[in-house]
């Protein structure tokens, strides 16, 4: 698991991840705001929102090698408050291949999530 700070809100976090994701066309399927729905339940959680997103190109050769793999894919990146402190956390490509037991090549198309989660976290 990996986990960066980011300079900004969770929420301008997250529309920052928006906009790397679509300059990058890099599908974005769903964003989980944890937080708004434990606020609708009733509930109280610190800010927390999950970006679900990937690329067909990339993942399916991956689910194709390794069926299970579906289970992580697509990417994930959970964006969260820590005190004052904004969180983005994912697992790590690596760790995904160990589980899988992917090759070096398919290993290679996750890797795009260290990029990404990068340039989200830029000033």
């Amino acid at each position: 698991m990996t986990t960066k700070e980011s300079p900004r809100s969770v929420e301008d976090t997250v529309s920052r991840l928006e906009d790397v994701l679509e300059s990058k066309r890099i599908k974005l399927f769903a964003v989980i705001d944890h937080s708004g729905e434990a606020e609708a339940a009733g509930l109280e959680l610190r800010d927390t929102k999950v970006v679900i997103f990937g690329n067909p190109l990339a993942g399916t050769p991956v689910m194709a090698a390794a069926p299970l793999a579906a289970l992580d894919l697509p990417l994930k990146i959970l964006v969260w408050a820590d005190g004052d402190q904004t969180k983005v956390s994912y697992t790590e490509p690596a760790e995904l291949a160990a589980r899988y037991g992917l090759s070096d090549e398919l290993a290679g198309r996750l890797a795009a999530i260290d990029a990404v989660t990068d340039a989200v976290i830029e000033q």
